[in-house]
């Protein structure tokens, strides 16, 4: 998959005085059935998660709280995607190196996932994406 795959997806605000509102939905707001959800949080200071490509999964990565940066590589161009706000995430489909860094105090980063965990989905050794890449 290509870096300009990866985008900003913008989801609804529902503005309130009482408090704003956002929301996603399957196929509605993020471009694939929704099958896992996990959360990263109390990531200590100057730390990266990730570090990963996903053969299969997608993902849609949402700053709930806080901020970070979101780093894709395609095996030719590398991207940066700041995440600082609750009502947009960014898409990432599959075969893209990634890592997460820049975490702000008490951030949390929501990760919706078009796939169950399956360790065979993951490549985690950066010699091997490549390989994966350029066949």
């Amino acid at each position: 998959m290509k870096i300009d795959n990866a985008k900003i997806i913008d989801l609804p605000k529902v503005l309130d005085d009482r408090g704003n509102l956002s929301f996603f939905q399957s196929m509605d707001h993020v471009p694939f059935e929704m099958k896992r959800v996990y959360w990263i949080y109390d990531v200590p200071g100057g730390e990266k998660r990730g570090g990963h490509a996903f053969k299969e999964q997608h993902e849609f990565i949402i700053a709930l709280s806080g901020s970070f940066d979101v780093v894709l590589f395609d095996g030719t161009d590398e991207k940066t995607f700041s995440l600082n706000r609750s009502y947009y995430g960014v898409y990432v489909p599959n075969g893209l190196w990634r890592h997460i860094q820049n975490f702000s105090t008490n951030s949390l980063a929501l990760i919706v996932s078009d796939m169950a965990y399956s360790a065979d989905d993951y490549i985690r050794d950066f010699d091997e994406f490549k390989k994966f890449k350029h066949g």
